[in-house]
């Protein structure tokens, strides 16, 4: 299992944009396949980082999903509602596996 973690620099005079793009792909992505653990957006702290995070089985698996996502109805809306109200800056991707499990000395 592969984790995604997407942190986003946001025009912070534009967190209610973003907190609609989140809840959009709240929506979409696990409708197109990824199992979505959430967005987050600023609270304390930077009011410009915002995250969000799901995981996949595998890099196949994620070229399939980005296939459904894009011809999605509400992926594609939401990929033309950031591109028309420009709040996010900057988007970086991370790939990563799970390290610590088992949790709590379970297996």
């Amino acid at each position: 299992m592969l984790t995604c973690i997407i942190r986003y620099h946001i025009d912070p005079t534009k967190k209610e944009h973003f907190i609609r793009y989140a809840q959009n792909w709240g929506q979409a992505i696990p409708r197109c396949g990824a199992d979505l653990i959430g967005y987050f957006a600023p609270h304390e702290g930077s009011s410009t980082l915002a995250y969000g995070i799901y995981n996949i089985p595998s890099l196949a698996d994620y070229e399939t999903y980005r296939a459904r996502l894009a011809a999605d109805p509400l992926g594609r809306e939401n990929y033309e509602f950031a591109q028309k109200e420009k709040f996010l800056l900057r988007e970086d991707r991370t790939w990563l596996t799970l390290a610590s499990a088992p949790h709590g000395g379970k297996e």
